[in-house]
Order: structure tokens, then C-alpha cells, then sequence
């Protein structure tokens, strides 16, 4: 861990105080300084070079315009001053703080890790210890054997999903087919009622037009006969006042015509 964060040193560190780099800014051409380090180089240049500034790296040329804070830097910045940067200090987390031995062993009572002094105290007197690398293959088979469990149920959760994803297709399906299926045959039953309608409307206008054809020829028939009823009133009318001779001498035929006459109106009623 160390030489990794030696490695990136050139990135973290101020060129011009060689420390970790404070409320770093920026130059265009790459390089990064402390804020005080970098003002006071401008300052200094600006005084020497009348207002001429470089990069103290690489010597371009820039202004005090041209400074920026690089927030991504100093994120980096903070992170490592959060551990500890010596070499020695990387060492201390490997030795036991009471006996400064290297910790070899874990103790499985106490869930710690302990060095051959620790093992040996009355602190943890007959308790199981183990070396620490056993302990921690054993951790990661354990580790392995979960994951590969996990694996196996997000496996199952996977295809549970997919099954539930294409039983939902299927009913989809399944459902629009049968709504098709209703409005294809409640068309075809608004047809045929259509249809029928039609028919039986058809039947009664016929039915109409054959009983009012009736009824207005019964009419005319009536009419007819009533006009003749009319003219056999007026007639006979006439005929009671003739003069007792003529009516007698005329009574035969009297006779017959009021046969017809009876005749004519038993046939109209």
C-alpha cells in the first residue's frame, strides 16, 4: 500500500514545498501547487519579471486568470492524508501493539488477532487459536461457498422473473385474443339482431299496408252503399207520397222493389 501511494507522489505533492498538496489550484498546463506556495511564487515573478508568471514545473507561461482549484485532486488529497503514508506505519498494523510481535494467530474466543505472546498470557489461556492465514482460507471459502449461493438463488430469482415476464406476455396475449374473440361475436349477434329487426319491421309494414288497403277498400264499399241507402231513402220518401191510387196501382211493384231493397241492406251489413 505504501509504494502505491508512493508511486502517485508527484501528483500529490506541492513541486514547490514538497508537502502534501493545501487548497490545491491548477495551471493549464497540468501542473498543481498549494495556494500559497503557488501565490507567492506570482507574487515574486510578478516583482522580478514585471507581472511575467511561469510554471516553476515546466516553465509555461500563465496568470493569475488562468488558476483553478482542481477539487478532483484535492478529494485525492483528503483521502490519503486519511492513512497513514511512512512505511512504518503500514508495518505497525502487522505487529501487536503490547508485544510488538508480528500477529500470526487468531483467537477464536475473543475474535481477535494475536501474536505467540498473546497466545501464551493468562488473557487467553486455554482458548483455541489458529494461524491466521487457515482462518482467513477458511473465511473465504466460506466467503466463496455464500457467493456461490447467492449466485445459484439470483439464478432462480432470474428465472422466476423471466418465467413471471413471459406468463404475463402469455396472458396478455391470451386476454386480448379473447377480447377479440367477445366483440368479433357480439358483432355478429348486433348483425343477425340487425338483421332480424329489419326482418320483422319489413313483416309489419307489409301487414300495414294489407290491413289499411283492406280497411280503405271497405270504405269505398261503404261509401258506395251508403249512397245508394241515401237514394232508396229519398226514393221511397218519394213513392209514400204518392196518391192511394197510384200507390195501389203500382203495388206490385213496390212489393219487389222492397224485397231488394232488403235484400241490398242485409248484404252491407
Amino acid at each position: 500500500m505504501a509504494l502505491k501511494i508512493l508511486n502517485i507522489q508527484d501528483e500529490v505533492f506541492c513541486p514547490i514545498c514538497l508537502e502534501l498538496l493545501t487548497e490545491s489550484l491548477s495551471l493549464d498546463c497540468g501542473h498543481s501547487f498549494c495556494q500559497a506556495c503557488i501565490t507567492a511564487n506570482t507574487k515574486e515573478a510578478e516583482i522580478r519579471l514585471e507581472g511575467e508568471n511561469s510554471c516553476p514545473v515546466c516553465g509555461v507561461r500563465y496568470s493569475l486568470e488562468n488558476l483553478w482549484p482542481n477539487q478532483h485532486l484535492a478529494n485525492i488529497v483528503e483521502k490519503i492524508r486519511k492513512v497513514q503514508l511512512s512505511p512504518e506505519e503500514e508495518l505497525k498494523r502487522d505487529l501487536c501493539v503490547r508485544h510488538k510481535e508480528k500477529l500470526l494467530l487468531f483467537c477464536k474466543e475473543d475474535r481477535k488477532i494475536i501474536c505467540w505472546l498473546c497466545e501464551r498470557s493468562q488473557e487467553h489461556h486455554g482458548h483455541h487459536t489458529f494461524l491466521v492465514e487457515e482462518v482467513v482460507k477458511e473465511c473465504q471459502e466460506k466467503l466463496q461457498a455464500a457467493l456461490e449461493r447467492l449466485k445459484t438463488e439470483q439464478q432462480k430469482v432470474e428465472k422466476l422473473e423471466a418465467d413471471i415476464r413471459e406468463e404475463r406476455t402469455s396472458w396478455k396475449y391470451q386476454i386480448q385474443t379473447e377480447r377479440q374473440r367477445i366483440r368479433t361475436e357480439f358483432n355478429q349477434l348486433r348483425s343477425i339482431l340487425d338483421s332480424e329487426e329489419q326482418r320483422e319491421l319489413q313483416k309489419l309494414e307489409e301487414e300495414e299496408k294489407r290491413i289499411l288497403d283492406n280497411l280503405a277498400e271497405a270504405e269505398d264499399d261503404l261509401a258506395q252503399q251508403n249512397q245508394l241507402v241515401k237514394e232508396l231513402i229519398s226514393d221511397l220518401e218519394h213513392r209514400s207520397e204518392w196518391p192511394t191510387v197510384d200507390l195501389l196501382q203500382d203495388m206490385s211493384g213496390i212489393m219487389k222493389w222492397c224485397v231488394w231493397v232488403t235484400r241490398s241492406c242485409t248484404f252491407v251489413f
